[in-house]
């Protein structure tokens, strides 16, 4: 039956009084939050359990509905009346002095305060996957950068001063991070992930969700979950992951960011799996989210997700039967504004078609939450404490949102994660004498450093006459000031992604001209088709994009030696050119300081330590393969096709060397629930201070269900001046190489396991292999497992 929308109608009895227990802060938030909600008309109810979608006011004077196609205009005037749950993107939408926006949206909450009969003020969310998405908020590198960095603790101190700035101009909430696990390459979304392997993503996903949640903001963990594991890669295309999948790769980065995180918030994701949509799967979001992990947090909308159950997956007859159906699966919030959760709602209770206990299960989490936040509290301060008094326009620049610090953040994270993936005869670095030509369309354009969620390539590129906001140096700007006595010419040889070739011969005969040429290419990031790199811009194959292949067979065909510079949200098929260039970088959108990171990495001042948390394709077909197969989905003799990668997950070389030795023997038996510490060595035996990044891997050789040949138990990330020693200690527990077994429980099964400490998942760079045996009962374990192999660094050798 469809449910149609009513026009919005109040109780004929007088409403319940206003004051009561809920405004005193002394008794506990379950107390308060009770006693408000039995005050609220089903209307005000409702109204706490959707977003409206808003920009702030350039001239300071509150905020202008945004309208888009999934929902009819918006009164902000009437629709406050009622109070509102949370305003969507005020930094956002458009490019307005953080000053002025904060001033804004402090306005718009005293509006929303004074329209409601309660007072309370929505929760504002933003988004800030890779730096806060406000104008002239600093712009970091991508998640995909975070993983290449393998270093947990900066992306939490990043993620702090992120959420720090959030909340000095009044945001509440981030939609952040990405715990989707790369099943594809070819993904469009692959850059706002951390990797292809659960481990790595797990582990830095959570320590962003710490930093964030440490500055006091709503971390929201996305997509939740199988987002990423969409059929052909293709963005929202069904999902087909089977069960063993969905367990061991898809979940476990949710299971630790909510268990050791904190995290207060989760965002389903857009999939359906095996026919039934997320937004509508009570046993994924209330079943296994709360009942079995235990998770008390908010779970809200992705960005019209309710909608699509009725326009996109047919599911639902209307907007009444599309709230139905998300607010039993256990969606609480509606985002980015009203469609199934107003009115449509009102009416679908009072027809009896949807529980109103529902209505208030929804309710008392989000109120549970702005609680948490002070939301509730009298006496809160209406504007941040640097705006008090100010008007509007000298409101206008007494905000920096990217001050030094942030920047040198940026830059630090952005040189770590910088990925060495090939230097033949010691190319790099490069000497800084004769003339360099820099050649390729992302070597002169800032919006190469930055993804799609930054702010400028989000929302800037729709305001042409805007400045950008911030500074972002170029590579060739970069290299010129990087090496002050060298001439550096460039040319731009071809489009990121157009068919134009009439500039590849000038760029070629520059390149012929010169003593090195560096090759910049990579990806333009954008949405929904607009870039080759983003989401809804997914690949058809893994060839660099447009042209860039066939001018790169032309840099290489000159005979000058051709380094090659990839700033990229992937990675991309090399094979074939690989062993012609003298040295390969890779970066992943590192940012609005990436520019001189690369530079540095080039002149040597850099020395690389990034690895890859991608595997880098050899042929462009791609298979699609990551590293997580277990025997028949890697090369054999059953099929002529080979996935075998170019560069494997893990790589990354240095200007350094790295000797290994292996430390005290382990038992050769261990019970299924005891725990040993496993120890290796690694000595800086190069002239140069560096840092080797020592990756621990499990490969398990008989088990009751097929397994990966390898894979990521535990990694350390290992600063180590020349000539310096250090003891890697790792604390091994057996749950960590548990997996579905033929029951569909989670176990660890007793036999054989090797433990290999490894450059990289491939079996050649295993540097040393520890062979133990479980003993004892099978065990069957859950999200209460030991999911992190803890690790400890000990100097033995100063400094020569």
């Amino acid at each position: 039956m469809a449910i149609h929308p009513t026009p919005h109608t109040r109780r004929s009895d007088p409403p319940p009084a206003v004051d009561g227990p809920w405004r005193d802060p002394s008794l506990s938030p379950e107390e308060r939050v009770a006693d408000l909600a039995a005050r609220m008309t089903l209307e005000e109810k409702a109204a706490q359990l959707y977003g409206i979608w808003v920009g702030a006011d350039a001239e300071g004077d509150g905020v202008a509905p945004h309208q888009n196609d999934m929902v009819d205009p918006v009164d902000f005037e009437d629709i406050t009346t009622r109070g509102l749950g949370q305003l969507t993107r005020p930094f956002g939408t458009a490019p307005v002095d953080p000053g002025v926006g904060a001033l804004s949206l402090a306005t718009a909450q005293a509006r929303i305060s004074e329209a409601g009969r309660f007072g309370i003020p929505a929760l504002a969310h933003e988004e800030c996957l890779a730096g806060f998405t406000a104008w002239g908020a600093t712009a970091y590198p991508v998640p995909l950068a975070w993983g290449a960095a393998w270093d947990p603790e900066l992306v939490a101190e990043m993620a702090h001063r992120i959420g720090s700035d959030m909340r000095s101009v009044g945001v509440h909430q981030g939609l952040a991070p990405v715990l989707d696990v790369v099943r594809d390459l070819r993904w469009g979304r692959v850059e706002e992930t951390i990797g292809e392997d659960p481990y790595l993503v797990a582990t830095i996903g959570t320590a962003y969700v710490r930093g964030l949640e440490s500055s006091g903001i709503v971390a929201t963990l996305k997509h939740f979950a199988g987002y990423s594991a969409s059929a052909g890669a293709r963005n929202l295309s069904p999902v087909r992951a089977g069960a063993r999948e969905m367990a061991d790769v898809i979940l476990p980065p949710f299971e630790m960011a909510i268990r050791d995180g904190g995290a207060r918030s989760v965002m389903h994701s857009y999939a359906e799996i095996d026919g039934l949509p997320v937004a509508a799967d009570p046993a994924l979001l209330t079943g296994l989210l709360r009942d079995t992990w235990g998770f008390g947090g908010t779970v809200v909308a992705d960005y019209f997700g309710i909608g699509f159950l009725e326009t996109l997956h047919k599911v639902a007859a209307g907007r009444g039967d599309a709230a139905r159906l998300a607010l039993t699966a256990g969606v609480d919030v509606e985002l980015p504004t009203v469609r199934s959760y107003g009115d449509a709602l009102v009416a679908a209770v009072r027809e009896g078609l949807v529980a109103e206990e529902l209505v208030d299960r929804a309710l008392h989490r989000v109120l549970l939450q702005k609680c948490e936040l002070g939301l509730l509290d009298p006496l809160r301060p209406a504007l941040p404490a640097v705006l008090d008094g100010v008007d509007p326009e000298r409101a206008r620049g007494t905000v920096d949102l990217d001050p030094p610090r942030n920047r040198a953040l940026a830059r630090l994270l952005a040189e770590r994660s910088c990925v060495l993936l090939a230097n033949r005869e010691g190319a790099l670095p490069l000497s800084g004498t004769g003339r360099i030509a820099v050649v390729g369309p992302r070597a002169e354009d800032p919006l190469a450093m930055l993804g799609c969620y930054s702010f400028p390539s989000h929302v800037g590129v729709q305001y042409p006459e805007a400045a950008m906001g911030i500074d972002v140096p170029t590579v060739l700007e970069a290299l010129r000031e990087e090496f002050p006595d060298v001439g550096v010419d460039y040319a731009q040889g071809c489009e990121v992604d157009g068919t134009d070739a009439s500039r590849i011969e000038e760029a070629a005969a520059l390149a012929a001209g010169a003593d090195v040429c560096v090759a910049v290419l990579g990806d333009r990031a954008g949405l929904f088709g607009r870039g080759t790199s983003g989401e809804g811009c997914d690949a058809s194959d893994l060839a660099l994009p447009g042209l860039q292949g066939e001018l790169l067979d032309a840099l290489l065909a000159t005979g000058t030696p051709v380094v090659l510079v990839l700033l990229t949200g992937r990675t991309y098929a090399l094979g074939g050119r690989a062993d012609r260039l003298a040295g390969c970088v890779q970066a992943f959108f590192p940012g609005e300081e990436g520019g001189p990171a690369l530079a540095g990495v080039l002149s040597g001042r850099v020395n690389p330590s990034g690895r890859l948390p991608l595997s880098v394709p050899h042929g462009p077909g791609g298979q699609p393969w990551t590293y997580l197969q277990p025997p028949l989905g890697r090369a054999n003799g059953v099929s002529n096709l080979d996935p075998t990668p170019l560069y494997p997950f893990g790589h990354g070389l240095s200007y350094t060397s790295f000797a290994w030795e292996a430390g005290a023997d382990v038992p050769a038996e261990l019970r299924t629930d005891q725990e040993t510490d496993l120890a290796i060595t690694v000595r800086n035996t190069g002239d140069r201070d560096g840092a080797e990044v020592v990756q621990l891997y499990v490969h398990d050789p008989v088990a009751q269900t097929t397994r990966p040949e390898a894979r990521l138990i535990g990694y350390a990330r290992v600063p180590l001046a020349a000539g310096e020693s250090r003891k890697i200690s790792f604390r091994f527990h057996p749950d960590l190489v548990s997996f579905t077994g033929t029951g569909g429980r989670r176990i660890v099964e007793p036999g054989d396991l090797e433990l290999r400490f490894a450059t990289s998942s491939d079996v050649a760079d295993v540097k040393h292999t520890v062979r133990l045996r479980l003993t004892g009962p099978e065990r069957t374990v859950d999200h209460r497992r030991h999911m992190v192999c803890a690790t400890s660094v000990e100097s033995l050798i100063a400094q020569n």
